[in-house]
């Protein structure tokens, strides 16, 4: 008879049961979880909840990218690939996909809070190395995996733009949203912060010049195949339900739980399969 370490034995029972939970969660593609490693588990809680947009902050400390979000003198224990790579890899084996009845990609936003050409050229072969899942760009050709790799913060625009070949895409600045020749190929969302477009808390209506510069934006954005983020915004129902209603794509938040339970309301009042309708296009519902 075979016999396993307790350790061997406690990693294979968390896989089993990670692999349960993500079988059971919902899959919510408006869900984004903005800076997912301040949870207890990072990740895991995430995709616990059904969230299909995570958002790592990087930094590049010697040869290893640290997630963190302020300077990680003291967190290089916090590494991105033990943190996300690996685990999301873990999770593929399902079917192929993060969420075994769930064909979009998962999105991992990498903040990069270092120099971007630096930090990027650290990332490359980290990637390289889990490329059977990623999402990918080579000669002119998009190839849809498990997870797909967008670039914020500090974006590293020229390098991207210079390969013929590559794993990671952008995300856009919103308010400078130009059509370029190559824009559908690098560019995968268009965020920006939420105050730089609307001063409304919540109270009241949404101010009628607002509503308008908003959805403004966002067709553009939709136009260009790109999905729409703002960071930053209240936390709070009415919001989020407004944003939703204006074409917002992605509704970034801290809130995990609170967020998924109002998603999952909103997909018990409509008749449409969400999951079937083009990513930008989710949950504009009651208009």
């Amino acid at each position: 008879m075979y016999k396993i370490s307790f350790v061997a034995a406690v990693i294979i029972a968390n896989l089993i049961y990670n692999t349960y939970v993500f079988a059971q969660s919902i899959p919510l593609p408006n869900a984004f979880a903005h800076n997912d490693y301040w949870h207890k588990r990072p990740l895991y809680d995430a995709l616990d909840n059904g969230y299909t947009n995570i958002e790592a902050d990087v930094f590049l400390r010697g040869k290893n990218l640290i997630v963190a979000h302020l300077n990680p003198y003291f967190k290089q224990h916090r590494q991105l690939e033990k943190l996300y790579l690996q685990p999301l890899l873990q999770a593929v084996v399902n079917s192929g996909r993060v969420y075994p009845d769930y064909n979009e990609p998962i999105t991992l936003l990498i903040d990069i809070k270092t120099e971007a050409n630096v930090t990027y050229k650290a990332l490359k072969p980290l990637l390289e190395k889990y490329k059977n899942i990623l999402t990918s760009y080579d000669n002119g050709i998009i190839t849809e995996r498990a997870v797909t790799v967008v670039l914020s913060g500090h974006k590293p625009y020229d390098m991207l733009k210079s390969e013929y070949s590559r794993l990671a895409f952008i995300d856009k600045d919103l308010r400078k949203g130009v059509r370029d020749t190559i824009g559908a190929s690098i560019y995968a969302m268009a965020s920006c912060k939420y105050s730089k477009l609307i001063k409304w808390n919540g109270y009241g209506a949404l101010p009628a010049s607002q509503k308008a510069r908003l959805i403004n934006y966002v067709n553009a954005a939709h136009s260009r195949g790109e999905r729409v983020r703002l960071w930053a915004s209240p936390e709070n129902k009415t919001v989020w339900n407004e944003l939703l209603k204006c074409g917002v794509d992605l509704i970034n938040t801290n809130q995990l739980v609170a967020l998924k339970k109002f998603l999952i309301s909103k997909i018990r009042t409509t008749k449409e399969d969400l999951t079937s309708l083009p990513q930008h296009q989710y949950l504009v519902i009651n208009r």
